[in-house]
């Protein structure tokens, strides 16, 4: 499993939203959606 596989997996298993994730870790939507899809790791 990969870093990507375990955001979602997480993410989805506390309940949250990308948004809600982004919030809490301070930073955009979008990032939360390219690490979970396995564009970015930065």
């Amino acid at each position: 499993m990969d870093f990507s596989e375990k955001l979602l997996t997480l993410r989805k298993a506390n309940d949250m939203t990308q948004e809600q994730l982004a919030e809490k870790l301070n930073v955009s939507r979008q990032s939360i959606s390219k690490w979970e899809s396995g564009v970015s790791h930065s």
